[in-house]
């Protein structure tokens, strides 16, 4: 795969790290000889497959850098960039423990209390414990403080009403962590009084409807919460404190490697047609290409070493997303205009119907150019 060539800045590329990089592809390799996947592009969103998440796990590969004590693995966020690399380039099924892995371990070891990391992060990280977010909502779009799904104080807990929207996996996972306002709206401070709680998606209140894409794929989902009971042992972090744990979280969402590597299967498949084809003068947009993903390796890989250095890193998170989403959707499009791949390419169809989102998911790159040049002093 063409990500061998791309080496971390600043990461020594040591024996033990190419090992890993080569007995995860030997697993995908075997994967891929037996049909149990075919190279999908978002397979990160649409590749659902809950026994190859296990077979993941079984490996370590999952939970990586949960801690040994919470059912992990204790490994380096290198070790896991590498996995999650490899896994990317594939176009490998991973859609199923993908959020519980990316963003709730990272967020329940933050902000989980001991009850709550002991019950779920064993779980994520065997491959048997799937997460959804609720963070989007109808009408709000990527402006997280205009929220209006309402927690209120009962007796024991907490009463959720409201609707999330664009929950991926939320028709197959456990539970999902749902933002939501805990005390009246201030004008003046819009963030405050926003609470995260972890929701049964199971519990009496909870109703699931599919959002069904024009592929007829269903990983979407509206989640519409009617008065829900969440127990006060399922309140994640504190009380008022949401919106600081969720810009938090959205570095995990914003900055990894699927931000660049969606489409990378289709890049591969444009790089091989080309190579059959000596004849025909290499198209340059494919050598751009391979730079702009270098770029942006290197830039994912620093906002992943500030987060696992708990630094903050929302500004950096943001200007990949901003960048990377950017990147896909020019692959696509050289992909259907130059690049040379028969229409009929499946690969090709599939990143023409998924690229509408990639710009749109974990916020817009409009909302996030603003949220740059605020954190740059810009405006």
């Amino acid at each position: 795969m063409l990500t061998q060539s791309l080496v971390p800045s600043g990461v020594t590329v040591t024996p033990e790290l190419a090992d890993l990089r080569r007995r995860v592809r030997d697993v995908v390799s075997e994967a891929l000889a037996a049909g149990r996947f075919s190279p999908g592009v978002d397979a990160w969103i649409t590749g659902w497959d809950p026994d190859f998440s296990r077979e993941l796990a079984s490996h370590g590969w999952i939970g990586m850098t949960i801690p040994v004590e919470y059912g992990g693995h204790g490994r380096t966020f290198v070790e896991r960039f590498v996995v999650t690399e490899e896994l990317l380039a594939a176009g490998a099924p991973v859609a199923a423990h993908w959020v519980a892995d990316r963003q709730a371990a990272p967020s329940l070891l933050r902000f989980g209390s001991e009850e709550q990391k002991r019950y779920y992060l064993p779980r994520i990280a065997a491959g048997e414990c799937y997460f959804a977010i609720g963070m989007s909502e109808p009408d709000s779009g990527s402006d997280l403080a205009s929220v209006r799904t309402r927690a209120r104080p009962v007796d024991g807990g907490w009463r959720i009403t409201g609707t999330k929207v664009w929950t991926s996996g939320a028709h197959a996972a456990e539970a999902f962590v749902v933002l939501a306002r805990s005390s009246p709206l201030d004008p003046a401070q819009r963030h405050s009084g926003l609470s995260q709680f972890i929701v049964d998606l199971g519990a009496e209140g909870v109703q699931v409807q599919p959002i069904v894409s024009m592929t007829g794929q269903h990983h979407f989902n509206e989640v519409h919460l009617e008065d829900v009971f969440v127990p006060d042992d399922r309140v994640l972090g504190e009380i008022g404190g949401g919106w600081n744990q969720v810009t938090s979280e959205l570095a995990y969402e914003r900055s990894g490697p699927e931000r660049f590597l969606c489409t990378f299967p289709l890049y591969r498949a444009q790089v091989r047609h080309a190579a059959c084809r000596p004849d025909v003068p290499a198209d340059p947009a494919i050598g751009r290409a391979l730079a702009r993903l270098r770029g942006l390796h290197q830039m994912s890989l620093a906002v992943n070493a500030a987060v696992a250095r708990g630094e903050t890193a929302e500004i950096g998170a943001a200007v990949v997303k901003v960048l990377g989403t950017a990147f896909e959707g020019d692959l696509v499009a050289n992909a259907q205009l130059g690049g040379g791949l028969p229409p009929d390419d499946p690969l090709l169809g599939e990143g023409l119907l998924q690229r509408p989102g990639f710009t749109l998911r974990g916020g817009t790159n409009e909302v996030l150019r603003g949220v740059i040049a605020r954190g740059m002093g810009l405006r």
